[in-house]
């Protein structure tokens, strides 16, 4: 939609309609301060639960004139929008922010900010209510209206979620050199064809193309800028504490799933001690079984809940352990005592892809092939490695019901 900027331009002069909304902004200091915060959400809720829709901040909707954004203030603008979206709709949006800079009629430059509203799998209420759009302005739904799309939204979100479609990202999002290592003698020779079968392409229920949740995870060099939390937070702190005044190392790891694996690993590695000792030759005893971090962080990057938002997988490393949360309750009616003994998968798309990519590690600590397997052997390996090399087991912990976090605890220095 409006893939150009004058194609934005060119709808502008005509002015608002069922998917184009346009506002002007006021400030004071360097804080928005009108439309107020609540109208705003309004107006993105009613967007949400319609179609997808285009709002351009920056333009005045009556005279249809760019008033543009001061340079100063489009950080504040973008925080702002940013705040709106997961703080007063329920559920949080996710819109795609952009700073343009556009010509006026007169021939000055001037900045706008587009959010690209999609047409979301969810009904959103924001704090006036549930509203949708009928041609440029908003309206509070019946009862009758909010009833029945309350269920075509739910037998949409059938469809796994690793499945859905990212309708802010388009088809160029997908790189051929990260997806073509999945392709098999038996798969179909034409490119999109093959991204179908795939599903890292799909249809959305209105018949348009977009890139699915797991083909902007595995096969986009930056999928956070699309699926914002979809990165692991590492940090190593000298103590036992969390805290930054002790932080050793930290990144945000980033960039396609399997890289995100092989960088948590090597993060790991590069951040443990290695203890040495001489029976009688020398011999090094790591303080954590890589074996078992592999497995760990392979776990939570497959299994994690990627429709929470604001909510990253945390690898943090302490002096006396590695705490890994991961987001997402227990798939199924799975418990922590029964981790060990039983499957189960919250992405079988993005398990089966990663069970199809080659193990990058050179040195890998056990048998494998392809970074996951499908036989279920994560958890036993979790926890009898770092119990052979430790003596201690790791131990699952579940948090509100929202967030699984593991705690390995490393080999005692020897004496």
């Amino acid at each position: 939609m409006f893939d150009t900027t004058d194609e934005l331009l060119n709808q502008i002069r005509l002015g608002e309609d069922s998917v184009l909304e346009l506002k002007n902004l006021e400030y004071k200091g360097l804080q928005v301060s009108s439309p107020h915060r609540e109208s705003m959400a309004d107006e993105l809720a009613a967007m949400a639960n319609t179609t997808h829709g285009v709002l351009v901040l920056g333009v005045d909707d009556k005279s249809r004139s760019i008033v543009g954004i001061p340079l100063e203030k489009l950080d504040a603008v973008e925080t702002w929008v940013g705040n709106i979206c997961t703080d007063l709709l329920k559920p949080p949006l996710f819109c795609l922010i952009r700073k343009i800079s556009v010509t006026t009629e007169e021939g000055s430059q001037r900045v706008i900010v587009r959010i690209d509203v999609p047409k979301s799998l969810f009904v959103h209420q924001s704090p006036g209510g549930y509203f949708h759009r009928i041609g440029g302005s908003k309206r509070q739904m019946t009862p009758d209206v909010l009833s029945r799309l309350f269920q075509q939204r739910s037998q949409t979100r059938i469809i796994r979620f690793d499945e859905q479609a990212v309708a802010k990202a388009g088809k160029e999002c997908l790189v051929k050199t990260l997806w073509e290592k999945y392709k098999t003698p038996l798969s179909p020779v034409a490119d999109e064809e093959f991204l179908f079968k795939l599903k890292l392409l799909v249809q959305d229920e209105d018949g348009e193309i977009y890139p699915s949740v797991t083909g902007i995870l595995m096969t986009c060099e930056k999928p956070e800028s699309y699926i914002p939390n979809a990165f692991i937070q590492a940090v190593c702190y000298r103590g036992t504490e969390r805290s930054g005044a002790y932080q050793v190392d930290a990144r945000d790891i980033t960039g396609p799933l399997d890289v995100q694996i092989y960088d948590a690993c090597s993060f790991v590695e590069k951040n443990m001690k290695i203890h040495a000792i001489k029976n009688p030759a020398r011999q090094e005893i790591p303080q954590y079984a890589m074996q078992a971090d592999f497995e760990a962080i392979v776990n939570a990057v497959a299994h994690r809940d990627y429709s929470i938002y604001g909510s990253k997988i945390r690898l943090h490393m302490f002096s006396d352990r590695i705490e890994l949360f991961s987001p997402g309750s227990i798939p199924n009616t799975m418990t922590i005592d029964t981790l060990p003994l039983r499957q189960a998968a919250r992405n079988e798309l993005i398990s089966s892809l990663l069970a199809r990519c080659p193990m990058p590690l050179k040195e890998y600590w056990g048998k494998r092939e392809f970074l996951m397997d499908k036989r279920g052997e994560g958890v036993p390996i979790i926890l009898s490695e770092s119990e052979k090399l430790s003596g201690k087991k790791p131990s699952y912990l579940l948090i509100d019901d929202s967030e699984l976090m593991l705690t390995i605890l490393p080999a005692s220095p020897p004496c």
